[in-house]
């Protein structure tokens, strides 16, 4: 199938931006691979200390067998990520039978968006991205291994992997999902309910039975959010086994692919004859299907800001502009919550990703010509995994959808574009993601509510004080001014008052969750306020234009261009919950259009 001419277009455009950047990366990437297996370079004491922990330290100091270095970000207090307690010793055992060795190399914090909503920590969040990257990155200096695995699934923490994944490109690496809790409560109730509580129609009781029916035990949460868009992203572009994504913990499944993750970890370093450096995985064109699996899924708006920090470790430069026009030829294939009623479980059982990748390889939508860990191109990513006498085998996977409410081919979309929009006027540039958005709110024309926090907005909501028509200004919640927090608790009062029939808007320099849904809102907006971006001019009262059909965010007064920017004391921000320990971070962070990242 020849490739659809607007993927083909950005992707050249990317690699003239990236024509300095990508060349001198893969340079660098070569010159460190020049030295063949890291272990034969260090002296006999630095050996020592690196094996003395291990129980098969003879096959670590005197073989050849490859040895695989796991950088963990298991914790007890995700469920995502408390599978990963036992991968280790799967991983080691597998190691052995494929005739290599593993060890975990280092741990990452992981941090939950979920519980520090509308909390200080929040503020730590974003950042935490590069603190994972920083501390994977402590973990592969050791220079002992042959390749890498890293486990990972949430937020922050597949995003941070990558960027240290890209900087030791010269390592082959496995990216290993822990797979998605089994589905409770339906996402729409426990919507319902949240709604319900935001407006006293329940008690503080079914909320927290709503929530717990919900959230009920190890695996991902079931919802589209941005952890299941990283699972996503990692098959698209070829970080992961096929079929991998979203198999239940605690499967034979599940450990079975983990066990070939392994072997193919082993198969793929400099020690054999299949060496596949993740430098040359993470290429512009592996970035582009990337983005492409955002927008036939309806994926999260996160990854807005994580794609282009993760592509700029490997040299390679992303702007929301190709976001944009990738979205505008994508068709929208999957209704997964909070774009539909299913959830990721339902969304596998329809035929999934290799379902998708299917049809959208066959309309010319991704490039197939890419490296993968699988060995050879995309295509293989049609295939799924299957159980066959205690085995793990792969074979073709569905061509038809099993349930067209949830999945639908490229040719039959849910919708024709994959429904996010680069914003641009007088008030900076921004996102907005539509595809859960009824089209008669696409846009907006509503006078301006100027707040500084979410509590602010809450507050005003309690009181009664949005009887009309309003766009909400949240200004000052960029990287910068406090580490830009998602602002998600605040959808369900917005939804309640879209429910009352007032038009409503959010327009904000902050951050969205991935389970954002039905309210417009116009994210990521940059500059940000506290860099003097023109949001910081607007006043109570100013009639805004929010404009997603082309892509437009207006301030409609005169005078707009004239006004001082306001200011703001970002003094309560910089101390408490660690916060203080982040201020390098916020002086050195970027635009959010550049991935808000202040590592790179």
């Amino acid at each position: 199938m020849t490739l659809n001419s607007t993927i083909d277009r950005v992707t050249d455009r990317i690699r003239e931006r990236s024509q300095k950047t990508r060349p001198a990366y893969l340079d660098r990437m070569a010159k460190a691979a020049e030295d063949g297996p890291r272990r034969a370079h260090l002296s006999c004491g630095n050996q020592a200390h690196a094996y003395a922990g291990m129980e098969n330290k003879d096959d670590l100091a005197a073989s050849r067998k490859p040895n695989i270095g796991i950088v963990t970000a298991y914790n007890d207090m995700l469920s995502a990520h408390k599978p990963y307690e036992r991968f280790p010793d799967l991983i080691r055992a597998a190691a052995a039978k494929s005739g290599a060795t593993a060890q975990v190399a280092g741990g990452v914090p992981a941090m939950c968006d979920g519980v520090t909503q509308g909390r200080a920590g929040m503020e730590l969040s974003l950042f935490s991205r590069d603190v994972i990257a920083l501390a994977a990155g402590v973990a592969m200096s050791h220079d002992t291994f042959d390749a890498a695995m890293y486990l990972g699934v949430c937020d922050k923490i597949v995003p941070g992997l990558v960027i240290a994944a890209a900087t030791f490109g010269h390592i082959p690496s496995v990216f290993v999902p822990a797979g998605p809790m089994p589905s409770g409560l339906p996402n729409d109730e426990k919507a319902k309910v949240r709604q319900q509580f935001a407006s006293g129609e329940v008690g503080r009781d079914k909320l927290m039975e709503a929530e717990m029916a919900s959230y009920h035990s190890p695996g991902t949460c079931t919802f589209y959010g941005t952890a299941n868009s990283n699972q996503m992203l990692m098959e698209f572009m070829g970080l992961h086994l096929p079929g991998a994504s979203f198999v239940n913990p605690g499967t034979e499944m599940r450990d079975a692919l983990t066990g070939a993750a392994v072997e193919r970890a082993a198969a793929i370093t400099k020690l054999g004859n299949d060496f596949l450096p993740v430098g040359e995985v993470l290429d512009e064109r592996a970035f582009v299907n990337g983005i492409v699996g955002l927008m036939a899924t309806g994926g999260s708006t996160n990854l807005v800001l994580h794609l282009p920090a993760m592509a700029r470790a490997a040299g390679v430069l992303i702007d929301i502009e190709d976001f944009n026009d990738i979205s505008d030829s994508v068709p929208l294939m999957a209704r997964v919550y909070p774009n539909g009623l299913a959830d990721v479980n339902h969304f596998h059982a329809a035929g999934g990703l290799g379902y998708m990748i299917r049809h959208l390889l066959e309309a010319g939508l991704l490039h197939e010509d890419v490296r993968t860990i699988a060995g050879g191109g995309l295509d293989r990513y049609t295939t799924e995994p299957k159980m066959r006498d205690g085995r793990i085998v792969w074979e073709e996977g569905s061509r038809e959808s099993q349930n067209d409410k949830i999945l639908r081919p490229a040719s039959d979309p849910f919708a024709k574009t994959g429904g996010l929009k680069q914003l641009a006027g007088n008030l900076g540039r921004g996102v907005i993601k539509v595809s859960a958005v009824a089209p008669e709110r696409h846009v907006i024309e509503a006078p301006a509510r100027v707040f500084t926090d979410q509590d602010q907005v809450k507050a005003a909501f309690k009181a009664g004080e949005f009887t009309e028509d309003t766009i909400v200004v949240v200004r000052f919640q960029g990287p910068a001014a406090n580490g830009m927090p998602e602002l998600h608790s605040l959808t369900p009062i917005l939804a309640v008052l879209q429910d009352r029939g007032l038009k409503v808007a959010l327009l904000t320099d902050g951050r969205m969750s991935g389970a954002s849904g039905k309210v417009p809102a116009a994210i990521h907006i940059a500059p940000e306020a506290a860099n003097g971006g023109p949001i910081a001019r607007l006043r109570d009262g100013d009639m805004v234009r929010l404009d997603a059909v082309n892509g437009g965010i207006e301030c409609l007064e005169q005078d707009f261009d004239g006004r001082e920017c306001a200011t703001h004391d970002l003094t309560p921000n910089q101390f408490g919950m660690g916060r203080e320990m982040f201020g390098a971070f916020r002086a050195a962070a970027s635009d959010a259009t550049e991935g808000a990242c202040a590592i790179l």
